[in-house]
């Protein structure tokens, strides 16, 4: 299922938080979104989910019409985000979490459960831990895996590696490699603009919720000064 995203807006009058924002993201690739603090990242991707409003624009996946659709609707449809800050119900257990997570599924919970199981190796040894006592990488992990358990053809992650440790990172980091393999296609928001940019195909970088480059992935990679404008001076669209 390919994700189309057309002049999407986001808020109202002259400073919408999202304004403008159009992409493809095709199935099997990653699409980084970077930015500094404040430039709509996540603003983008709760929109995408439809936890935060959409002012304009539309959002289709598979040809389907998400916009303004409530987020079971569009989790259901194939859409499941990983917002910001490891969120996971802490007083229950890893096995737990998940199931719950699985709650939407009208069928194959088990099958599912496995494969998120085999996703992250970390999470099949802690079945029976509280979650709230999981370091902040095992949670983030288990977070991600809520998102799996709805089997998504397109995975947003905001945000994944904020204040984790290197290692945890890397590991983290090798699981988006591995979605893509899948098939699966990503949106990644990512502080360590060096990592995304590693792993995506395509890049957006967004300054005042406006996109101020949008393109391969690679142009960043060789060409830090392109970068650098459009972060946070004159950008080449």
């Amino acid at each position: 299922m390919t994700l189309v995203v057309s002049n999407l807006q986001v808020g109202a009058g002259a400073r919408k938080r999202v304004d403008g924002v159009s992409f493809t993201l095709e199935p099997g690739t990653v699409t980084a979104v970077l930015g500094a603090n404040g430039a709509g990242k996540s603003d983008l991707v709760l929109a995408l989910a439809g936890m935060m409003p959409v002012s304009g624009g539309t959002v289709t996946l598979g040809g389907v019409d998400l916009t303004r659709k409530d987020p079971a609707t569009i989790r259901r449809a194939g859409l499941a985000a990983v917002p910001e800050g490891h969120r996971v119900l802490t007083r229950l257990s890893v096995d737990d979490n998940l199931r719950a997570a699985g709650s939407i599924l009208d069928q194959g919970l088990e099958e599912t459960l496995a494969d998120t199981y085999a996703l992250f190796p970390e999470l099949a040894e802690r079945k029976a831990q509280l979650a709230g006592t999981m370091s902040g990488g095992q949670q983030q992990m288990l977070a991600l895996g809520h998102a799996m358990m709805a089997r998504p053809r397109i995975l947003l992650i905001d945000e994944m590696s904020l204040g984790l440790a290197p290692l945890v990172v890397k590991r983290l980091m090798g699981f988006v490699a591995g979605l893509k393999a899948r098939g699966t296609g990503v949106l990644l928001i990512e502080q360590f603009t060096d990592l995304a940019l590693g792993v995506a195909d395509q890049a957006i970088v967004l300054r005042g919720g406006k996109p101020r480059y949008a393109g391969p992935a690679a142009t960043l990679r060789d060409d830090p000064a392109r970068l650098d404008a459009a972060y946070f001076g004159t950008e080449h669209l």
